[in-house]
């Protein structure tokens, strides 16, 4: 227990700010949960069950991104919640082994999104249109399926998403992002807590260094500037997009 201490509390806070600044935790805390010897699906349901500290911290910390924007929180956690419900019943079915090698290109496309934003016309013409309206709703749904079934760099797909109304500030974006994913974390989480094994002694440690990252993570937010924070979410996304196609194709032992 001690060497998982040792392990998941600086991995979940290193993981927690990079959860609630870019959405990329996974990159840190999956491969510390394999570290201390967790089979990989039950480590994929114990950082979900995690991860819900990082939502907390975040939507603490993230009071005044939030302030004005509770109109728009209630229109996209319903649809991640959604999501995240059928993505768990997914991976509880299907365990996420099989997704391995699409998923490093869901992460990249995430990265090119953010890298090439929407331009005003066709902002506008989304707004003024039901139908794609109807698929941008539809997009939620599935990135907060993907989310509640596999999870690396979830965050980033919905902050590209998020990204394309182009409406808000990335730190509007992302407080709707952290609050949004603490929300179908929970929610994915108690279904795990009832369908699958969560390992909660590990929980413990790697939850609060999520709590700690993730209420640090919007604040440092507030001190970078807004094209500094997107390269450095693209950067990352197109860096994980490379690692996860290299280990899903057999490139690294």
């Amino acid at each position: 227990m001690l060497q998982s201490i040792i392990i998941l509390f600086p991995a979940g806070i290193l993981a927690g700010i990079m959860s609630s600044t870019t959405g990329m935790a996974s990159l840190v805390s999956y491969p510390a949960l394999l570290a201390v010897g967790m089979p990989p699906v039950f480590a994929n349901v114990t950082n979900t069950a995690a991860l819900v500290l990082t939502g907390a911290g975040a939507t603490i910390s993230s009071q005044r991104e939030l302030k004005h924007h509770y109109g728009d929180l209630m229109k996209v956690m319903p649809l991640t919640l959604l999501g995240s419900i059928l993505g768990a019943i997914l991976l509880l079915a299907q365990p996420a082994d099989a997704f391995e090698k699409v998923v490093p290109f869901f992460v990249l496309a995430a990265g090119l999104v953010l890298a090439f934003p929407p331009s005003h016309a066709a902002i506008e013409a989304r707004q003024g249109s039901k139908l794609r309206s109807f698929g941008f709703d539809l997009m939620i749904v599935v990135v907060g399926a993907y989310t509640g079934y596999f999870g690396a760099a979830g965050g980033v797909m919905l902050l590209a998403l998020l990204s394309r109304s182009g409406k808000y500030k990335f730190t509007t974006y992302n407080a709707l992002k952290n609050v949004s994913l603490g929300a179908s974390n929970l929610l994915a989480a108690i279904i795990y807590a009832f369908k699958s094994h969560i390992y909660w002694l590990q929980v413990i440690p790697l939850g609060i260094g999520f709590f700690i990252g993730g209420f640090l993570g919007p604040k440092i937010v507030r001190l970078i500037p807004e094209r500094v924070m997107k390269a450095i979410v693209i950067v990352g996304a197109i860096g994980l997009a490379t690692w996860l196609f290299l280990d899903a194709y057999g490139f690294i032992n």
